[in-house]
């Protein structure tokens, strides 16, 4: 180990003002999850850990710190749709963010509109430059090395619509930079979003 790197273990503490991790994996897409309970109530929801994991199928994922109202009620209809956050919607992305009731809806609470799934019956956010309509594949509990099951839930879906509104779409591309989705990139407050993008194509040999 050399003078130059900073090293700790997890379980010692970092001995940095703040904990590094999250502005170390970063940016980070947002999860910006809309689901529907049992009784049709619908919820709307960021989340900082979100990824893809396959693409044949699509699969998508987000872990919850907590069972909150999202998972519940993915547990309870299987179905889930992920929405694309850009810069124009960050403040309304936000407030959906806030510690309501079960009982708020936060398509009003932010304003934004409902607009119906195709293949499922959860709603999407119109707004948005594309959505990922889900059906539930699993959802796990996250346990830690010695086995303890953790406060955290992981929520996989295979993807069974895509809505791309159509000024996004360029020459038969959906145009990312257009898009301008925003990540979360660092500590608590901390969003990018896309900057200059570069094209690098895998070796064939």
């Amino acid at each position: 180990m050399t003078d130059d790197v900073h090293f700790y273990r997890p379980d010692e503490g970092h001995g940095l003002r703040h904990d590094p991790f999250k502005a170390i994996v970063a940016p980070r897409v947002i999860g910006w999850i809309s689901s529907r309970d049992a009784d049709g109530r619908v919820n709307l929801a960021p989340y900082s850990f979100f990824g893809a994991f396959a693409a044949f199928p699509y699969i998508i994922g987000f872990s919850s710190e907590g069972y909150k109202d999202s998972i519940r009620n993915i547990e309870a209809t299987g179905e889930f749709v992920w929405n694309l956050s850009n810069r124009e919607l960050a403040e309304r992305m936000n407030r959906t963010s806030a510690p309501v009731g079960h009982d708020v809806d936060e398509f009003e609470l932010a304003g934004l509109t409902k607009a119906p799934g195709r293949n499922v019956d959860v709603p999407h956010v119109a707004e948005s430059p594309a959505a990922l309509e889900c059906k539930l594949l699993q959802i796990v509990r996250l346990k830690n090395l010695d086995g303890e099951p953790m406060n955290n839930w992981l929520a996989l879906g295979q993807v069974v619509g895509v809505h791309i509104r159509r000024e996004f779409l360029k020459d038969g591309l959906f145009d990312t930079a257009a898009a301008r989705p925003i990540m979360r990139a660092g500590y608590r407050g901390d969003y990018a979003e896309i900057g200059e993008m570069f094209e690098m194509i895998r070796p064939t040999a």
